[in-house]
Order: structure tokens, then sequence, then C-alpha cells
């Protein structure tokens, strides 16, 4: 399976996109918005904002399907 470690994260707040880097081994719990300043936080359920917000999954969620927490 190949692991995609670009995600575009959309803001709920504002519409606004765009491409970031997804980390390997880690979640990214907090996310602030280039364009409202708006502070993301994961969605009940889901381990980080590239799994809520982003196009894709993060790396851990990818290939193993578990958080990594």
């Amino acid at each position: 399976m190949e692991v995609i470690f670009i995600s575009e994260i959309t803001c709920p707040v504002c519409g606004f996109k765009k491409q970031e880097e997804m980390p390997v081994d880690a979640c990214q719990y907090f996310y602030q918005c280039g364009n409202c300043n708006a502070l993301l936080k994961p969605m009940e359920g889901d381990c980080c904002v590239f799994c809520s917000y982003g196009s894709y999954k993060c790396p851990p969620i990818q290939t193993k399907g578990t958080c990594c927490n």
C-alpha cells in the first residue's frame, strides 16, 4: 500500500485550502488556518486535523488503521 504524505486541509470556517506535508509518525492535533487564523482541532472520533479536514488521512491511519497516540 502506498502511503500519501501530502494532504490538502480545508478550513471549515472560511473554506481556505492548503496542501501540507503530514508528520510520518505523529498526530497533529492543532492547525492554524493561513487565511482566517482559525485554530482547527480534530473532530470527535478523529486522531488529528488531517483525519478531520484533510484530503487524506494521516500516515499512521493509512498504514496501521489506528491512531498514533
